[in-house]
């Protein structure tokens, strides 16, 4: 490191003011400062806040936060292959190694394309890389199929990225989360890609008779379809060598297909953890999500009318996902309800619209990603009405 270190400071000055290479100052304080600490501090004297955390910081304490569903998806991706093939006893080697050909590329390409773009853009105007890319380039892979073509990856990112976050101004400008928007974009522009029974690396593998790719969701969809029994439908799926690989406790350890970094409930809320910990994420977020799901959930098992509604409530917790959503998708600081009383309702609806998309929408069976982005429209709506309403109650308490 302090090779590098004595290096960079070698060529600092050619990135000075009046130097040849002035304009892409910015590009070189951006990789300075994601390799270093900055040299800049406040003044040591005086009444300022001092704290160590930062944007950098926060946004690396959010992507720790992410690396036990990257490293299980990692896992995951192998294991669904070598069961897809008929050879699940594996070595945990092996499972890795298949798992990290599939996912590095899309991590690659996501990072690859966004800084390039945000490196472009700090540039043409002149002012720092913010940092706020270091989680949304590691979100975006989590939300894709293992399979997804790599161009289809860089197409999406680059949409998001100037159409999500550029074109409203920057970090901490966007109104919809940036890696959401670029899954919409791929489900809308190239949906037999993004969802359905083309999840599964296979290789040179040829696949055992009788095995499908479906998804929890698409399999609950279908139930509702042709009116036979959600939970036999899950529990039965598949052949004789992973016989109830849908039971409620593979779905929450996240042993199925999914895209990478959704499928396990229980990695997802080791991440929650950390956030609410660290202070980087809201619980009350992520408490009203679930409980927004698990009640219209409940509501739906009331009315009934088809097998989809008449699902135990607690499986739509752990299919699909949402608890990644609720988790590392609704907290985003950015595009989330700001004021305490706003989190709650903020996080209420999209559990509730989560559910009654996949129920009503056959069309839509994941409905995590749809109700976070329309909340994230709503959320300065919301914000507001919390605000005047507070104002209301302290003019009443007012006295002349």
């Amino acid at each position: 490191m302090k090779f590098l270190r004595n290096q960079l400071d070698k060529v600092k000055h050619n990135f000075e003011k009046g130097q040849k290479w002035e304009k892409y100052y910015y590009a070189y304080e951006a990789l300075d400062t994601f390799m270093f600490a900055p040299n800049t501090t406040n003044d040591v004297k005086g009444a300022q806040i001092r704290d160590a955390i930062d944007l950098k910081r926060l946004m690396m304490t959010v992507i720790i936060a992410m690396l036990p569903c990257l490293l299980f998806g990692v896992w995951n991706v192998g294991h669904q292959h070598f069961l897809a093939i008929g050879q699940a006893s594996a070595t945990l080697g092996d499972k890795l190694w298949i798992g990290a050909i599939q996912v590095v590329p899309i991590i690659i390409i996501s990072y690859g394309v966004g800084l390039g773009i945000e490196f472009i853009f700090a540039t043409l105007r002149r002012h720092p890389v913010n940092e706020g890319f270091l989680v949304t380039g590691m979100l975006i892979p989590l939300v894709m199929p293992p399979d997804i073509p790599l161009w289809q990856v860089g197409v999406a990112t680059a949409f998001a990225v100037i159409i999500g976050k550029e074109a409203f101004g920057g970090t901490g400008m966007n109104v919809v989360n940036i890696a959401l928007t670029a899954r919409a974009f791929l489900y809308f522009a190239y949906p037999t890609d993004i969802s359905g029974n083309v999840w599964t690396y296979l290789g040179d593998g040829q696949v055992v008779a009788g095995y499908s790719g479906a998804t929890p969701l698409s399999i609950a969809a279908d139930a509702a379809t042709t009116g036979t029994n959600v939970l036999t439908s899950l529990n039965s799926f598949g052949s004789v060598w992973h016989e109830g690989v849908y039971t409620f406790s593979n779905l929450f350890m996240g042993l199925r297909p999914g895209s990478i970094g959704e499928t396990s409930t229980l990695m997802c809320l080791i991440g929650a953890f950390v956030l609410v910990a660290s202070g980087a994420g809201s619980w009350k977020i992520i408490v009203s999500v679930f409980s927004g799901a698990y009640a219209m959930g409940l509501l739906l098992n009331l009315i009934g009318g088809n097998a989809f509604m008449e699902m135990p409530a607690y499986y739509h917790l752990v299919i699909g996902g949402l608890a990644f959503g609720a988790v590392f998708m609704a907290t985003d600081p950015v595009t989330a309800s700001q004021t305490e009383r706003g989190k709650w309702i903020y996080g209420l609806l999209i559990g509730l619209f989560t559910v009654l998309i996949r129920v009503f929408n056959p069309a839509y069976p994941e409905g995590i990603m749809l109700a976070i982005l329309l909340m994230n429209v709503f959320a300065p709506l919301i914000d507001y009405f919390v605000v005047s309403a507070n104002k209301k109650r302290r003019l009443q308490r007012a006295t002349v």
